[in-house]
């Protein structure tokens, strides 16, 4: 089935992985529709496809508009790569109901939706292939990164819950789980507080002081990750990059059993030191 499948829908191919696996995946003969969130961006895409000299269908596609969505059932796709997405950075008892509420509609409710009804087409095709990208986050947490690491947690549970559904349909589902990545997208997320419509005053933290709490990765190990698990050259479900740090992520999925509500109490943790010391877009050195 590996072979067979050959057309292939991107969401979020603007910018970040979805742009790079759009490329990547249309070099490798794949019939590639990319989509973008605003018309803005569609001849921005074509353009960039050009320069590099491979054909893509790009198309308007914003996961949370149905008629959007509805759109996108017209265009055979075999393959669903869910990459849109956006991240909301914040405390968890600071950011503004509409941003928590938005964050759900785009990294969760919009895309289960797309894949609601692409995934019943792969059903009466008897084949297909659904990659959702995920993220370390959805299996640990760090501070003000919380409500985007909830979405992430969601998409775990969908996936997971979603790859025993349609097994017996010969539907393949996998995760790509990212980790602390340099491609703008985590500097970003902890600039949305700019756009909050609160009072500053009750906020906890003073977020202009604030930058992502780690150093980030070369994003090339999740170009090749992603382009390789929608293309079915890996056959494992779950694909975390940059694998240096899967030791580690298992040890934190694992601290949450033996912590007690008191440790810590009175002083500011290591990641919230980390968040107001470090300077924006670190990269990972050595």
């Amino acid at each position: 089935m590996a072979t067979s499948l050959k057309n292939v829908l991107i969401t979020g191919a603007g910018s970040g992985f979805g742009f790079e696996a759009a490329m990547r995946l249309a070099q490798k003969g794949f019939n590639v529709i990319a989509a973008v969130e605003i018309y803005a961006q569609v001849q921005t895409l074509k353009w960039q496809a050009a320069e590099r000299k491979v054909e893509l269908q790009v198309e308007k596609l914003d996961v949370t508009n149905d008629g959007d969505r509805r759109k996108a059932l017209d265009w055979d796709v075999e393959i669903l790569v869910n990459n849109a997405g956006v991240g909301e950075g914040g405390s968890t008892v600071d950011i503004p109901g509409p941003n928590i509420r938005h964050q759900f509609e785009v990294n969760v409710t919009g895309p289960l939706l797309l894949t609601q009804g692409i995934a019943k087409q792969m059903v009466r095709r008897g084949a297909g292939r659904i990659v959702w990208v995920s993220s370390r986050e959805g299996l640990n947490v760090n501070p003000f990164t919380g409500i985007y690491s909830a979405s992430k947690h969601a998409i775990e549970a969908i996936a997971e819950t979603m790859a025993y559904e349609l097994q017996e349909y010969n539907v393949e589902v996998a995760t790509v789980n990212p980790g602390p990545f340099l491609t703008g997208f985590n500097d970003r997320m902890f600039q949305t507080w700019e756009s909050w419509e609160d009072a500053p005053s009750q906020r906890l933290f003073d977020y202009s002081k604030l930058a992502f709490p780690r150093a980030q990765f070369d994003p090339e190990p999740v170009f090749a990750t992603l382009t390789a698990v929608a293309a079915g050259e890996t056959e494992s479900f779950r694909n975390l990059e940059p694998k240096s740090m899967i030791d580690e992520t298992k040890e934190l999925q694992r601290i949450p059993w033996e912590r007690k509500v008191t440790d810590g109490l009175g002083t500011r943790h290591q990641a919230i030191k980390n968040a107001y010391s470090m300077d924006p877009e670190t990269l990972v050195t050595g």
